[in-house]
């Protein structure tokens, strides 16, 4: 991870999702009145913008109280602020890499800076995935019944294709953790595509994939004795997307509304969360934003939906995207300090 390649390539990613953002933002605001857009801002009650703000950080904490209970379990020490730490190094790097994908390994990489094993910070996440995997799709079948009226055409596809992409990664950790049989002839597939488009390094890929799929089946035996620990973490995943899915509520009060209650506006943000969710550009930047529009055009006044926008994406990304960024970077000076006190 500390490769220059590696720093290069996350470099890239970081400069395209900043990219994403410019072009988002001069397409929400272009030939509109921008002088109200931020008078209106100015204008959102600060109070129901905290409570946001608030749910935003107990989302991360759910996060943490997982990590750490699978890490206590596997008898590693980790405080809650170090787990609180992780989950906000997995927010920053999901948000800024396609798909998410730089999540886990960069969370990976910080644990075992601080001695957390490999095999053990893998088996948190991965349980943290699954639940994660679980809940989104529950929530969104459950929703999607009672607001798929606000869906239009290429909202429908997108969902369906974001539920796709979201029930086969958890298929895929299924299969991986729990049947052999089932992984070794997923890898033979995978290895014949590969061959098909003529992938270079296929023996190397296929050496890795084999190697993580002997870390999930060795998480099998784990799972299977601990059956009440997969069931706390889908419970506590479950607040966890619940208070992430309320922050849309409160941005919606802050602008002085009130028509719809708040289980109405969890219920479309937990259907646009699983729309854009299977988007493979970095933070789902743009499409987000779209689809915001779109699902929540008959929640919000017209002059009102781009400051709508701005205030519901600034508080449970944007913001978030910034201090987790900071830590990141108090993170790097900090090891970088002790490298040198090693030295010399």
């Amino acid at each position: 991870m500390t490769t220059v390649k590696s720093k290069s390539k996350l470099i890239r990613n970081f400069l395209f999702f900043i990219l994403l953002i410019g072009i988002t933002l001069y397409i929400l605001l272009k030939d509109q009145n921008i002088t109200m857009i931020f008078q209106i801002i100015r204008s959102a009650k600060v109070e129901y913008l905290l409570i946001g703000i608030i749910c935003m950080i107990l989302y991360l904490a759910c996060e943490a109280i997982d990590i750490g209970r699978t890490l206590k379990i596997l008898n590693e020490k980790s405080s809650f602020r170090q787990n609180f730490k992780y989950a906000l190094i997995g927010f920053f790097f999901s948000s800024i890499t396609p798909a998410a994908s730089g999540g886990q390994p960069m969370q990976i990489y910080y644990m075992h800076k601080d001695n957390i094993s490999i095999s053990s910070s893998t088996l948190a996440l991965l349980l943290n995935l699954s639940g994660m995997q679980v809940i989104t799709l529950s929530f969104a079948f459950i929703s999607l019944l009672f607001n798929y009226q606000y869906m239009n055409k290429v909202l429908i596809v997108f969902f369906i294709v974001g539920v796709c992409l979201n029930a086969s990664a958890l298929a895929l950790l299924i299969i991986g953790i729990f049947s052999k049989r089932m992984s070794e002839g997923l890898v033979k597939i995978a290895i014949k595509v590969m061959k098909l488009f003529r992938i270079k390094n296929i023996d190397k890929k296929k050496e890795k994939i084999e190697e993580q799929l002997a870390k999930y089946q060795e998480s099998a035996v784990y799972i299977k004795k601990h059956k009440s620990l997969m069931v706390k973490i889908i419970a506590t995943t479950a607040v966890q997307f619940l208070l992430y899915y309320s922050t849309s509520y409160w941005t919606y009060r802050a602008l002085g509304l009130s028509q719809c209650n708040i289980l109405e506006i969890i219920t479309m943000q937990s259907v646009l969360y699983a729309t854009v969710s299977g988007i493979p550009s970095p933070g789902a930047v743009g499409v987000s934003e779209g689809a915001f529009t779109e699902i929540f055009r008959n929640v919000y006044p017209q002059d009102m939906m781009t400051s709508s926008v701005l205030l519901n994406r600034g508080i449970n990304f944007y913001l978030f995207v910034m201090i987790s960024g900071i830590v990141v970077i108090i993170n790097q000076i900090k090891w970088k300090k002790i490298e040198k006190d090693v030295k010399s």
